[in-house]
């Protein structure tokens, strides 16, 4: 691999930008909110993911090995196993906000708010920010085609859906004054719709991008998607998600 330029510049062929912000857990930004060895152990970890993502989109997911990263972020190999147990959570290395944010809009909902209310809410804040768990935003193409092109990524996300399904259960069995840890069968049923109907209105944003749809484009229509989509849940949902727990 060719040295790295201390300009500022990026390599010839290599993309201008990464196509999603370089942190599942945060950005530079909260450092005002951090310790100083928590805002580095931050930064590092952006780092490693933002030259992982990098490499995978010019090359390929399994055409570049974890010592290669190492070497491109200025870190050891066990460093980058410390920050990311699995090469596969280098390039999907959103989950955990993901989880975050599920759970953050239903503990955090207002007092009259149902827990489909807020997520409804959180799915139109992420496409307005152009948000990468929102679905369309420009460039994001090059992400998702990585993805698809990675049997082991694939599996991944597959997974990684399920992590949120199962977080997004606990949540809403604590709204409903149950116990997160052990989710009731209402509880489980609602989170397995809501992720599906993301999972769904997502997956369409992605299509449409990968067959060259602006971005713009889709996310004008992606708009009226996700309210069509949150509108079916309410009726299948007519609680809100609350349930017994």
């Amino acid at each position: 691999m060719a040295e790295k330029k201390s300009t500022g510049e990026r390599e010839p062929g290599r993309p201008a930008a990464r196509p999603v912000p370089r942190s599942a857990a945060g950005s530079a930004d909260d450092g005002g909110r951090l310790g100083l060895r928590e805002r580095k152990k931050l930064l590092t970890r952006q780092r490693i993911s933002g030259e992982a993502t990098l490499l995978f989109i010019e090359r390929g997911f399994d055409n570049v090995a974890v010592a290669e990263i190492a070497q491109a972020a200025g870190v050891s190999t066990m460093t980058v196993f410390n920050y990311f147990p699995r090469k596969e959570d280098l390039f999907l290395d959103r989950v955990p906000e993901a989880v975050e944010l599920v759970v953050g809009a239903v503990r955090g909902r207002g007092a009259d708010e149902t827990p489909l209310a807020a997520l409804r809410g959180l799915a139109l804040e992420l496409l307005a920010r152009r948000h990468p768990l929102g679905g369309p935003g420009e460039g994001f193409e090059h992400f998702y085609r990585t993805v698809l092109e990675a049997p082991s990524l694939r599996a991944r996300a597959r997974e990684a859906a399920q992590e949120v399904e199962a977080a997004l259960a606990g949540a809403l069995a604590e709204a409903a004054g149950g116990d997160p840890a052990r989710p009731g069968r209402d509880a489980r049923l609602a989170a397995a719709l809501i992720i599906a109907g993301w999972r769904t209105f997502f997956v369409e944003a992605v299509v449409r991008q990968l067959e060259g749809d602006p971005a713009d484009e889709v996310a004008v229509d992606h708009e009226a998607v996700i309210r069509h989509t949150f509108d079916v849940l309410a009726r299948a949902l007519p609680d809100g998600g609350l349930g017994r727990g």
